[in-house]
This record gives structure tokens, C-alpha cells and sequence, in this order.
């Protein structure tokens, strides 16, 4: 086993961290890649749905980033799933994901959540991580998305 080198850093484990500290990983990420790939095009990107109050009640958010789109969050409530506006969300996020460039597309979702959805709507299951309990399952979706 390799000694570490003496420095003064210390490395610690919390569930609360700071703004500021996850502002540093963050953008040093960032700077690096920006290095690497000479582009920094990284820009949220959310659908919303919102109620005939304008409240926001759901809806999707993600990233697009080096030609690929990420889904990180969707949401809808119960009383809205099954009435086909889920897959309004999702092609309208696919429209601008595709209108800023992707090629492709990449979420997760959990076996109890959404995966049949996923898939009716053209993504295609790559891998899977075993969850605790076993209905918590990762399975990882991706799409190629028409330009």
C-alpha cells in the first residue's frame, strides 16, 4: 500500500455541507472540464406544470452538458399521471434538449417508480444496481434523440 504524501489537508465526511463548499467542488469540476473540452455549455433545463393558480405542481428538471441531456428529477402528481401529460413533459424537455444539441439523453429511475414509462416513451434499459430493498433497484436508461 502506497504512503500518502504529508499535506495539511484533511478529509472529512458530512451530510450538511455549506453552499460555499459544494460551490468549490462544483466549479473546480467545472474549470477542469472546461480545460479538457474547450467548451463550457452546461445549462439547467426544466418543464414545469403548473396548476390554473400558477402554482408549479410537478414537472421535470436536468441538465445539458457536452451533447448529452440529463434527466434528473420528474414529477407528477398522482391525480396527473396516466393522462398523457407526463409524455407532453418529457417530449417537450427532449425538444429542447435536442434544440441545444444532444444527441443523447441519460436518467435513472427506481423499479417501484417509472421504468415501463421510460421505455413506452423510446428509452432503452442499459444497466441496473441492486437496491435495498430490492424494489429500490437503480435502472439506467438512455435515448438517442432525433435532431
Amino acid at each position: 500500500m502506497a504512503d500518502r504524501a504529508a499535506t495539511s489537508e484533511s478529509v472529512f465526511v458530512t451530510d450538511a455541507p455549506a453552499p460555499g463548499e459544494l460551490a468549490v467542488v462544483s466549479d473546480g469540476l467545472d474549470e477542469f472540464n472546461l480545460q479538457q473540452a474547450g467548451i463550457q455549455d452546461q445549462r439547467p433545463l426544466a418543464v414545469l406544470v403548473r396548476d390554473d393558480n400558477g402554482r408549479v405542481v410537478g414537472g421535470l428538471t436536468g441538465r445539458t452538458y457536452l451533447g448529452l441531456w440529463f434527466v434528473d428529477l420528474f414529477y407528477l402528481p398522482e391525480r396527473l399521471r396516466g393522462s398523457g401529460l407526463g409524455a407532453e413533459v418529457l417530449r417537450r424537455a427532449e425538444a429542447e434538449a435536442v434544440r441545444r444539441g444532444c444527441r443523447s439523453g441519460v436518467l435513472y429511475t427506481i423499479k417501484f417508480q417509472a421504468p415501463g414509462f421510460y421505455e413506452k416513451q423510446g428509452w432503452r434499459a442499459f444497466g441496473e444496481v441492486p437496491g435495498d430493498p430490492p424494489a429500490a433497484t437503480r435502472v439506467f436508461l438512455s435515448k438517442q434523440l432525433q435532431s
